[in-house]
């Protein structure tokens, strides 16, 4: 059952393409058309509304942009929907609208559900919704990487599950060796460090500075330097406001002020406000006697005393020391020790680190090699299990005494994991090189596909991986772009009874030149050119009756009107309709 439908491409000046409408059905559809009509800017079209690259010299001639618009019918529960709700996209009634548009100058704009979005949202969805295939994929299909991820797709969670294991562990071990490097190279760096903070962190403690001692020092060598002006003023002040011993006659402050003092009190009761001042006299009284008092304390203890001010100066400059070095201050200095000591244990630290770390990535080593097992012997498996399916398929393509295998190895790596006894290469998606095999015929060694299939093997072998496919991964709609190429006959036969049967749980949508192919599809588009050399609305027709006995007739003779052709045509059409 197919849960989703490319129904309609709307393509704007696009290649030869001016303005044209191609319809779509459900089942099977075959573009047909001259060599050079514009047929594959069908698969150019689609790739552009599923994410591809935008090439502004696809933009037609005189143009500004070019402009691809789809229309797809998909259900709610389909990932791809979800998706794009999730991106702000609305659905009109069950349809999702792509609109992709390249500029000439390469400037590329996506349209999902009337939303403007990223062009890469438009790949994500393709995941999930078309798989193309071209002439470019059947390359890529020669590529080892390619085949061993055809392999795990088949293999489903049996590879899946222990790959997703195998990469954690893969990614932890790459960050494991990255700083057991980065500690291993460093290490003169580090020890030159070490002895640097060492040097400083001895020098500190030689001096034992205290949290704010450089402020005291500086105001003690301040009153040392200036001790005997110190002690004068200080007597000056306290005879000033306590008189002289030797001068008992002598007027003073302390003496005035209580002689005020008594002068208030004889007549305070006779007013509040006098009386108020009284109280304030009082209070001057005592804090004169207070202050005279402790100026008289400080004139005894101070005294000059250079002993005290040289030890107090050589402390100092010791701090000062520091202080250049370390920090503006003590308390500076104070953290940089504190930080230079963490430092240096962590320093000293790295070879225990390295210990470590050596251990771990040795278990890790390990365990990343007994995941890796585990992947070569669920991708062994599956292995056999896809290849057997696939000879299957290509029996039913015209290839019935070909064999198709996997090649599942490894490469010997000294700096590799143990597997088994051998030191083999690893890498992101385990320790297996995969490389899918083919023997065309009896008696034939199996040889890389790359080296051992011609043009229409490869496109035969490509058809029916995908064929296996549908029926464990299936994918809504398959887009095929001459995947007949350099088949005929038989094979072009069988190749479009296996379009057809795929046709019956996915939409296929292919681009051909082969009749035997056309005639299984269950609608035939043309795609003509008009005499300046465009593709107008005109342009992409849906074939019908006599037109599509024509078209075939074409395909198969290069003549319209002849007998045999047509007769050639109705007879494929007969045989397919037959077959279905």
């Amino acid at each position: 059952m197919v849960v989703s439908v490319l129904e309609e491409m709307r393509i704007r000046s696009l290649g030869v393409i001016d303005d044209a409408v191609v319809e779509l059905s459900p089942g099977f559809t075959a573009v047909t058309g001259e060599t050079g009509a514009g047929k594959t800017m069908v698969v150019t079209s689609l790739g552009l509304l599923l994410g591809g690259r935008a090439d502004p010299a696809l933009v037609r001639i005189g143009a500004k942009s070019a402009v691809v618009e789809g229309r797809i019918a998909v259900g709610k529960d389909v990932s791809a929907a979800r998706r794009a709700e999730e991106a702000g996209a609305e659905l009109d009634d069950g349809t999702l609208l792509i609109s992709r548009t390249v500029s000439a100058e390469g400037r590329s704009r996506a349209h999902l559900g009337g939303r403007s979005v990223p062009v890469g949202l438009l790949s994500e969805l393709a995941d999930d919704l078309v798989a193309v295939h071209g002439q470019t994929d059947q390359q890529g299909l020669l590529r080892p990487a390619r085949q061993r991820a055809a392999l795990d797709r088949y293999a489903g969670t049996a590879v899946s599950g222990p790959l997703a294991d195998y990469t954690t562990a893969y990614r932890r071990l790459r960050a494991l060796t990255a700083e057991l490097a980065e500690l291993t190279t460093r290490a003169r760096e580090r020890a030159q460090e070490a002895d640097l903070l060492r040097f400083g962190l001895n020098e500190i403690a030689r001096v034992e500075p205290r949290p704010g001692e450089d402020t005291e020092l500086a105001a003690e060598a301040e009153r040392l330097r200036h001790a005997e002006a110190l002690a004068s003023a200080a007597a000056a002040a306290h005879a000033a406001l306590a008189g002289h011993p030797e001068d008992p006659e002598g007027v003073d402050a302390t003496t005035l002020v209580a002689g005020a003092g008594r002068a208030l009190d004889a007549v305070r009761s006779h007013d509040p406000a006098l009386a108020a001042l009284a109280e304030r006299m009082g209070e001057i009284s005592i804090l004169l006697s207070d202050v005279a008092g402790e100026l008289a304390g400080y004139a005894d203890r101070l005294e000059a005393d250079p002993l005290r001010l040289a030890a107090v100066e050589e402390r100092r400059a010791a701090l000062t020391a520091l202080t250049r070095k370390y920090g503006e201050d003590i308390a500076a200095v104070a953290a940089w020790a504190e930080q230079g000591a963490a430092r240096l244990t962590e320093l000293d630290g790295d070879d225990d680190r390295i210990g470590e770390l050596t251990a771990e990535r040795d278990t890790l080593g390990a365990e990343l090699a007994g995941l890796a097992r585990r992947l070569t012997d669920a991708r062994t498996d599956a292995a056999a299990r896809f290849a057997a399916a696939v000879t299957e398929e290509l029996a039913s393509l015209a290839m019935p005494h070909a064999r198709v295998s996997f090649a599942v190895g490894q490469q010997d790596d000294p700096d590799g994991v143990d597997i088994g006894g051998r030191t083999v290469a690893y890498g992101p998606y385990g320790v297996d090189e995969v490389e899918l095999l083919l023997a065309p015929h009896p008696g034939a060694p199996p040889r890389p596909i790359a080296k051992g299939a011609s043009g229409g093997e490869l496109s035969r072998v490509m058809l029916a991986v995908e064929v296996v496919f549908a029926g464990t991964d299936p994918v809504p709609t398959y887009l095929f772009d001459e995947v007949d190429a350099g088949v005929g006959g038989k094979a072009a036969v069988e190749i479009g009874r296996r379009l057809a049967k795929l046709a019956r749980s996915a939409q296929v949508v292919v681009v051909t030149h082969l009749p035997q192919v056309a005639a299984f599809a269950d609608r035939q588009l043309l795609v003509e050119k008009t005499n300046d050399g465009t593709v107008t609305r005109s342009g992409v027709t849906v074939l019908e009756g006599e037109d599509r006995v024509r078209e075939l007739s074409r395909m198969l003779a290069g003549q319209e009107d002849s007998s045999t052709a047509r007769a050639h045509a109705e007879e494929l059409l007969a045989a397919a309709r037959s077959d279905g």
